[in-house]
């Protein structure tokens, strides 16, 4: 059994995405342990309780230094005794005890095609601003491990999605989501869940 902690801190639909597949059947031996969040108000809490799914929350604001949060975040992460853990639009940047914890065992999905708008300050609308600001003609998504950089870490998956004339931020950002994001988030758990994935020199590799 892959037991994920799935990490979000907005509406959770990449969270609504993982659910919905491993429900119908298309993640076998795949479960979610436990939905973590650092805002309260989140959307993502209400779809992980309709499911039945156990969630925490960790925010920076009820510690009184960044050393007693990590702490805490890290006894919290260890205490569900999870196999991978799933960035799902997660806006805190993990501490680097918990990276080196959970090396090659922590995913994020993100609304680009790497390394375009990626790094510290795409994020969201953000990401999309920045593509169609530039003119590009095709963007997507990619799922990626997790290292001590920002979006640096090996790729697993990549989807392009085209850009449309009429395109917005939010209209481009919901087609990213529903053609790509949606898509390759649960794939990368199923092949990590058959173990299937296989880091080489900073690179995947997938077993066949």
């Amino acid at each position: 059994m892959l037991r994920l902690a799935v990490l979000v801190s907005g509406g959770g639909t990449n969270l609504q995405a993982l659910i919905d597949q491993i429900e119908a059947g298309n993640l076998p031996g795949v479960t979610i342990s436990v939905v973590i969040s650092n805002n309260r108000e989140a959307y993502a809490l209400k779809r992980a309780e309709a499911h039945n799914i156990p969630q925490a929350i960790i925010s920076k604001k009820d510690f009184d230094n960044q050393q007693s949060f990590e702490e805490a975040f890290y006894n919290l992460l260890t205490g569900y005794e999870v196999d991978l853990i799933v960035l799902a639009g997660f806006l805190l940047i993990l501490p680097e005890k918990i990276v080196k914890h959970y090396q090659n065992k922590i995913i994020n999905v993100h609304p680009s095609l790497i390394p375009s708008f990626s790094g510290k300050g795409y994020y969201g609308l953000k990401v999309h601003e920045a593509a169609l600001a530039r003119g590009v003609k095709v963007t997507g998504a990619t799922v990626h491990f997790v290292d001590e950089g920002t979006d640096t870490g090996p790729i697993i998956l990549q989807k392009a999605v085209n850009v449309e004339k009429n395109d917005t931020a939010e209209t481009l950002q919901k087609r990213v989501m529903e053609e790509a994001e949606w898509v390759i988030l649960p794939e990368a758990v199923r092949l990590i869940a058959q173990g299937r994935i296989r880091i080489r020199d900073n690179k995947v590799v997938e077993v066949i």
